[in-house]
């Protein structure tokens, strides 16, 4: 965790720190630039599905609100008329081969992410290392299955895309330098199909460093209720929340936990704030030391902590669900590069 503060801190600015790795940085980005050659060249093989398939990515290193704009995508694509499924890698995944994501898959087994997706939106969802084979493993148990999303794979280039969706936040590019004098896994001109950025405030500084000539689209994350983990259908507005005067701690496991917390914090809430790696097992239970009345979390974290008995009965956890709002015509756009897609 120290290394990792001491590099997220590095990453936002040309300090000492980053500039003393940029002679790494440079290699990356050469290292990264010949995969991406080798891949255009057909040097090394890449693979299409039968159906249009729209990448939801980042180039920042970390969470910059994937799975939310992945919901969102679904449920939009669904109300365009189309039958969308999801790919994933799933992060922990034990198989190397596709595996569906079921009503009785853990995180443990599938990864947090893909089942948050499933139980969100009731789409078929299929993890695995491959991302081709994921796909062809998903079209094969559900061929009415008419787009795949696949959720992350920016950079998996095996699979051929026909839209590119990069998604950033508040945090812009960083430095702008690729890792590890920065927080790019690519250089912040590279080519995409659609802009989004997540963020409650887009400045035109922050369009103009993001802007490389297609679309680009604002992301908010909203969540007005929390539930409780033990029913959820237990639900207090969190205004409420705010009137009570309860003792309160936020917990936060995924790759940006400052834009949890002050989205809570925008709420009118104050709270003892618990910021865990990403993807935090929660296993070694964090939370039986926190002083609070009520702990509220994240909808990633809850699909965890919900497996494991002594946090699903904890009487203090509430989850916070979140929906992304975007313009809607980020999915028609998507929508008409789909339709429009010429098949070989």
């Amino acid at each position: 965790m120290s290394l990792e503060s001491t590099l997220t801190r590095a990453w936002l600015r040309r300090g000492p720190l980053a500039c003393a790795l940029y002679p790494l940085s440079l290699l990356f980005r050469t290292l990264a630039a010949l995969r991406r050659l080798l891949f255009r060249t057909r040097l090394l093989r890449s693979a299409g599905l039968p159906v249009p398939v729209v990448v939801v990515g980042n180039i920042f290193i970390g969470g910059t609100g994937k799975t939310p704009l992945t919901i969102w995508l679904v449920e939009q694509l669904r109300a365009a008329g189309l039958t969308p499924g999801v790919v994933s890698r799933g992060f922990g995944a034990k198989d190397s081969l596709p595996r569906p994501v079921t009503a009785s898959s853990t995180p443990a087994q599938v990864g947090d992410e893909p089942v948050l997706i499933a139980t969100r939106t009731g789409c078929p969802v299929v993890v695995g290392r491959d991302r081709v084979a994921a796909g062809r493993a998903l079209l094969a148990a559900h061929p009415a299955v008419d787009v795949i999303v696949t959720d992350d794979g920016l950079q998996h280039y095996a699979l051929r895309r026909d839209v590119e969706v990069v998604l950033f936040d508040g945090r812009g590019t960083g430095n702008g330098w690729t890792l590890p004098a920065g927080p790019l896994r690519e250089p912040p001109g590279r080519r995409r199909d659609v802009t989004v950025v997540n963020t409650p405030e887009l400045t035109p500084r922050l369009a103009r460093t993001l802007a490389n000539g297609g679309p680009l689209f604002q992301m908010t994350l909203t969540g007005d209720v929390a539930e409780r983990l033990a029913d959820r259908r237990e639900r207090v507005p969190l205004a409420a929340l705010a009137a009570r005067g309860s003792k309160l701690a936020a917990v936060a496991g995924i790759g940006n936990p400052a834009r949890f917390f002050g989205m809570l914090a925008g709420a009118g809430l104050s709270c003892t704030e618990l910021a865990l790696p990403d993807h935090h097992d929660f296993l070694d239970n964090p939370l039986r030391a926190l002083d609070a009345d009520l702990i509220l979390m994240t909808e990633k974290d809850a699909v965890k902590c919900a497996h494991i008995e002594e946090l699903r009965n904890d009487p203090r956890l509430w989850v916070v669900p979140v929906t992304a709002r975007i313009d809607a015509a980020l999915a028609e756009h998507i929508v008409e590069k789909c339709r429009g897609r010429t098949f070989a």
